[in-house]
């Protein structure tokens, strides 16, 4: 897998909380990604998730791990370990799994309100460049081909996203605002 097709997008309005599971255990539940609602500029264009755009990836089982911070070495949860619970729904692509014990530092601070925005990682799959009434690129994420993490987040990875391959084609060359886009891919 190329570093160059890994994506991150962080949702700042999505539901992100703890709860009491049944087993006594706090839960750390959320939605990593919510439909339909546009992203931030991520420079040069916004962007919305489509209903469905999981659906493939939850229902191949991938192997997907609960981060924090899209640390690799801060594994909090893992699918394949039946640690994390990945669902798509009417909202979004929600989350839910119990955090190690060696992590209460963690649902301290989601507790206290420092930390409440979920965030994920992916490669796409199929996505469609349109414009809206301003004429500005809206990017249309209709399916994910790999969803690597599903990550709480100190911050959301809207503003300082690390894409780093787009489907340039349908986008208007020379702009600054591409130009921009291009060169920041450039320093990853």
């Amino acid at each position: 897998m190329e570093k160059t097709n890994k994506e991150r997008r962080g949702n700042p309005d999505a539901e992100f909380r703890v709860m009491m599971g049944d087993d006594g255990k706090k839960k750390i539940i959320g939605y990593a990604a919510v439909f339909n609602k546009l992203s931030v500029n991520l420079g040069g264009f916004r962007e919305i998730i489509k209903p469905g755009a999981f659906r493939n990836a939850i229902k191949q089982k991938q192997d997907v791990r609960a981060l924090f911070n899209h640390d690799p070495n801060i594994i909090l949860a893992r699918s394949s370990s039946g640690t994390l619970k990945l669902t798509e729904d009417d909202i979004g692509l929600r989350y839910e799994f119990t955090p190690p014990d060696s992590r209460p530092e963690l649902l301290e601070s989601i507790e206290r309100g420092d930390i409440k925005e979920s965030s994920f990682g992916f490669i796409v799959d199929s996505d469609t460049w349109l414009k809206d009434e301003e004429e500005r690129n809206i990017r249309h994420v209709n399916s994910v081909k790999e969803l690597l993490d599903v990550s709480p987040v100190t911050y959301p990875a809207y503003p300082d996203t690390t894409v780093a391959k787009r489907n340039f084609s349908s986008w208007q060359k020379g702009t600054d605002q591409l130009q921009k886009f291009k060169n920041r891919l450039k320093r990853l």
